[in-house]
């Protein structure tokens, strides 16, 4: 009786392990929307102004969202986030759609306002 009752929480210790993991590794693969607003605030006078070029800190934030969009789903959310936000914020269209461009950075969805987010 007692080796089936080492065994059930052995099952059960592992089972709790393995949905630990399952979520951590949900929260590694997404980033929040404000999350990724904050991160590129370096980038707001480049991409709100008449400056020629971003400064290194927001191409850093570029390639640091970029890494972050590991998923067809994080991507189409971050797109959505940014589809909002960048109106408010007062964003350049022009100027955000050349950002990774200019920062060297390979990006996995285009920044255009005109882009479908749910393609």
């Amino acid at each position: 009786m007692e080796k089936k009752f080492m065994g059930v929480s052995w099952s059960v210790g592992v089972l709790g392990l393995v949905m630990i993991l399952f979520v951590i590794s949900k929260c590694v693969d997404a980033i929040s929307c404000q999350d990724a607003l904050t991160t590129l605030m370096p980038c707001q006078p480049y991409l709100t102004t008449g400056a020629l070029t971003p400064t290194p800190p927001c191409c850093q934030a570029v390639s640091t969202i970029s890494a972050a969009a590991t998923t067809t789903l994080a991507r189409r959310e971050l797109c959505r986030c940014f589809e909002k936000a960048a109106p408010a914020l007062g964003v350049i269209p022009d100027k955000a759609k050349l950002l990774p461009q200019k920062c060297g950075v390979s990006v996995p969805v285009p920044i255009d306002p005109k882009l479908n987010c749910d393609t």
